[in-house]
């Protein structure tokens, strides 16, 4: 994690997405676009109609030219570009950028089917300990390059994201007066720091805990979430934590450009990469 305020936050397992039939976003051909033209090319995202604050919010700077001028100031290849900090506008060489805002935020709008595939664009955000609304950043946004994942890796977020949840279970079934006895063995282990020990009573109560857990509603990907991130690729620990609200349509080679320019220590790009202005094209 960078010094910026408003920087991503590398959290593995960190979702809030409920399980669930839902798709991908497959569009309508209704939802605006916008054009973002830049010193590397012209980048065209559609906004979903999904996260009408978030789209609405997002137009109404574009109309007012407020991204015009600022730059891709956090670029990290295989992950995402990030820009529209507005003191990015005339920032000197290496200075270090992320922490300029519109003065407000955005409420957070978190839509199951709005994934962080290759080419969605979200909201960047302060983090959980001085938001813990997930509110977004008034103006700073990000596209994600991303990379592809395995069923293996998704497995394994599947199951940090769940981790939390399946400890709830495993405590609830040790506060039964019947297991009594073996709660208090678990605190005396637990003191001790007697791993091998903590271990054998959380193997002993796996199988109540497996079949209470699995009657509950809890993370996992869907058979269409799945396919475009071994597919496609992206960044699936963002999904539920931060606003997705659009996808890019075309440019996506702009985009990879963008991800492969040498960065400073900060992320920071050593030749700016600007955005020479933004449009409502539809």
């Amino acid at each position: 994690m960078t010094q910026s305020n408003l920087a991503l936050i590398f959290i593995s397992g960190l979702f809030l997405v409920a399980s669930g039939s839902c798709q991908t976003h497959t569009g309508k051909g209704k939802e605006t676009e916008v054009a973002i033209n830049t010193t590397m090319g012209r980048i065209v995202v559609e906004l979903y109609d999904e996260t009408p604050k978030t789209r609405d919010n997002f137009l109404k700077l574009v109309r007012s030219n407020f991204y015009d001028s600022t730059l891709f100031h956090r670029v990290i290849k295989e992950f995402m570009i990030q820009a529209g900090d507005p003191a990015s506008k005339h920032a000197q060489p290496a200075a270090l950028l992320g922490n300029g805002d519109a003065g407000y935020t955005v409420p957070a709008e978190f839509v199951p089917s709005l994934i962080h595939k290759k080419g969605a664009i979200a909201m960047a955000r302060q983090g959980d300990d001085v938001n813990p609304t997930k509110a977004s950043s008034g103006c700073q946004f990000y596209i994600v390059q991303g990379k592809v994942f395995t069923n293996e890796q998704l497995d394994r977020y599947e199951k940090a994201a769940n981790s939390g949840l399946e400890q709830k279970v495993f405590f609830q079934i040790l506060d039964k007066p019947e297991n009594a006895g073996v709660k208090q063995r678990f605190i005396q282990f637990q003191n001790a720091s007697s791993i091998d020990s903590l271990r054998a009573i959380w193997l002993q109560f796996q199988p109540e805990t497996d079949s209470i857990f699995a009657k509950m509603p809890h993370f996992s990907f869907t058979p269409e979430q799945r396919k475009a991130y071994t597919t496609v690729g992206g960044a699936p620990h963002l999904d539920g934590s931060y606003t997705v609200f659009g996808e890019v349509t075309a440019g996506m080679d702009v985009v990879d450009k963008i991800a492969e320019v040498p960065v400073d220590s900060n992320n920071r790009p050593l030749t700016d990469v600007r955005i020479l202005s933004m449009e409502i094209v539809k």
